[in-house]
């Protein structure tokens, strides 16, 4: 997480806004006195912007937007935007970055982003279990059939037989210490060894393939964020400008798998990742904006032991409690007052279902494109290096 001197970590979200936006261009550290003519490339310039405003949008998303599958599908696109960005500038720059100190930079570049790769398999691994409960969770609505069915005794043994089903499921993603994916696959690599089966009542499922089982999102984030570091005063002049863009890509590509494993289930997953938001780039604040709202949601007492911030699980979750509520308390005859209450429970959660079944493949497919253009930079960027072997 980043550094405890960092301004607002330690005071409300709204205070620190207020407080960030009044500090004003002349309180924002510069880099210019630490460039040469050729470091203040408009080009640059124009890279830093667009990382400003791609993640200012973010950081002020609405409360019941912030964190939700639209949310994290926005930040995804930022991500790809500037990956693509930035591949522009490598290539504008073939000669400079195939020269030391800054080709150095480039290949800790791109041996970061193979370990983002990992990332996006764990993750995807997250979005098959959201699509798991989202199936369970419809298949209680489905026992209580359409409004216009008569809401009677059959109706609540279908519903309580279904809702403990899902209840097992729940326990088990929750429980296991990792996440486990229904359908074992990953988006790029192969694990050919044989994983070990299990089987709880009701149903069968096996362990993902998409990552071995000593992996651990927390570790994998904390060795990619361990070398993010900013550029010195010299190696910014060393390199004519370029080693800016390349530390602002390599910041941008941790903090959104920083973002992604927040919001989305992942083996061993943990917010306190060790940090830090570098003050002195334009683009610091809306980073700044969006960690401590993350964090903020983190401490809220009915998120604290979620194993993902977004807010389809929240709403998942808060669906499959009021019906079980319902299903637990319920006495026949029922009064109108009680079969009121049922239908609008069950109307809520239908909505909460067609949302994740409406939104959870596009982000799939979105974390895929991720994955490929990872891959595709990464080689690229090897071949103007001349490491392409």
């Amino acid at each position: 997480m980043p550094s405890s001197d960092s301004p607002g970590l330690s005071m409300p979200f709204a205070t620190f806004r207020r407080s960030v936006f009044g500090l004003g261009s002349d309180r924002i550290h510069s880099l210019e006195s630490n460039r040469s003519p050729v470091g203040q490339n408009t080009e640059f310039e124009l890279f830093q912007n667009k990382v400003f405003k791609r993640f200012h949008d973010l950081s002020i998303a609405k409360a019941d937007e912030f964190l939700s599958l639209t949310w994290v599908s926005k930040l995804l696109d930022a991500l790809i935007d500037c990956q693509e960005e930035f591949g522009v500038l490598l290539c504008k720059h073939k000669v400079e970055i195939s020269k030391p100190p800054i080709d150095k930079m480039v290949l800790d570049y791109f041996e970061r982003s193979i370990k983002a790769l990992d990332i996006c398999n764990a993750t995807r691994d997250g979005i098959d279990m959201i699509r798991l409960w989202n199936k369970h969770l419809d298949m209680v609505l489905s026992a209580f059939g359409s409004q216009q069915r008569i809401i009677g005794e059959g109706t609540f043994r279908r519903a309580r037989k279904a809702l403990t089903e899902l209840a097992l499921v729940m326990l088990d993603d929750k429980g296991s210490g990792s996440v486990v994916s229904h359908r074992n696959k990953s988006f790029g690599w192969h694990n050919k060894g044989k994983e070990q089966h299990y089987r709880l009542p009701g149903h069968s499922r096996s362990l993902s393939w998409s990552v071995s089982h000593s992996w651990s999102a927390t570790k994998q984030l904390q060795s990619i964020a361990s070398t993010v570091v900013p550029p010195r005063a010299h190696e910014i002049t060393e390199t004519n400008g370029l080693a800016v863009p390349v530390f602002t890509m390599s910041f941008v590509l941790m903090f959104v798998l920083w973002a992604l494993v927040a919001a989305i289930p992942c083996q061993d997953r943990s917010l306190q990742i060790h940090f830090s938001i570098p003050r002195q780039f334009s683009w610091s604040t809306p980073f700044y904006l969006i960690h401590v709202r993350i964090m903020d949601e983190s401490k809220k007492r009915d998120r604290r032991s979620s194993i993902g911030l977004l807010q389809e699980i929240y709403q998942l979750e808060s669906s499959v409690r009021r019906i079980t509520d319902i299903v637990d308390s319920v006495h026949f005859p029922m009064t109108e007052e009680q079969k009121e209450e049922s239908k609008l429970a069950v109307k809520e959660s239908t909505l909460v279902c067609e949302t994740c079944r409406n939104e959870m493949d596009p982000l799939e497919r979105q974390l895929m494109e991720v994955f490929r253009k990872i891959m595709s930079s990464r080689i690229e960027g090897l071949a103007i290096l001349g490491r392409g072997n």
